[in-house]
């Protein structure tokens, strides 16, 4: 393969993310619950940080989401930066961070979510799909809370007691700014 068709494949591979990425948003808010299953590997897995979340394969993927949806109205997601990184020659295997929100209702409560995935990507004979779905949350909340949210560590509402944030005080470059900052 020459250079510029190896380029434009990967350029291809690129677009292939990330319609795959706002199929996941769209089928996701339409309920379109069977287009979901097909966005993942057979061994696929979509997971919360906080560990909540798990499922493993197409069958337990749709298990997991019939449960949120039980507790979960309208919602949109939008998401926003998508960073795409081959791995190897780039014709197999991606990794990802999607950055995004929702506006959703859950439980009755008109709720808002800062959104992180940390993705891993695999090309199949079907296309390009999730292989790995790790959500975590900068904030999820009842809209009333939204105003000062930042200023507490607890600021995940989406459990009946709030927890803290997945990011970005529990990650190790947040961490270690800071402890080098406060050594200088």
């Amino acid at each position: 393969m020459s250079d510029l068709e190896s380029r434009i494949a990967r350029l291809e591979a690129e677009s292939q993310i990330r319609q795959l990425i706002a199929h996941y948003s769209f089928d996701i808010d339409d309920r379109i619950i069977e287009s979901v299953r097909n966005l993942f590997t057979e061994d696929g897995i979509i997971r919360s940080k906080d560990g909540v979340m798990f499922a493993q394969g197409p069958d337990a993927i749709i298990d997991q989401y019939h449960g949120r949806f039980d507790v979960l109205g309208p919602g949109h997601h939008f998401m926003h930066d998508v960073q795409i990184d081959f791995v190897g020659d780039g014709s197999k295997e991606a990794t990802g961070r999607v950055s995004g929100h929702a506006e959703l209702q859950r439980k009755g409560k008109m709720m808002v979510a800062a959104i992180r995935y940390d993705d891993k990507y695999r090309n199949t004979a079907d296309g390009w799909k999730f292989a790995e779905r790790v959500i975590q949350f900068l904030y999820y909340v009842p809209i009333s809370e939204y105003p000062d949210i930042l200023l507490k560590a607890n600021r995940n509402y989406a459990y009946e007691t709030p927890g803290p944030a997945d990011f970005p005080e529990r990650l190790p470059s947040w961490i270690e700014y800071h402890k080098q900052r406060e050594n200088a």
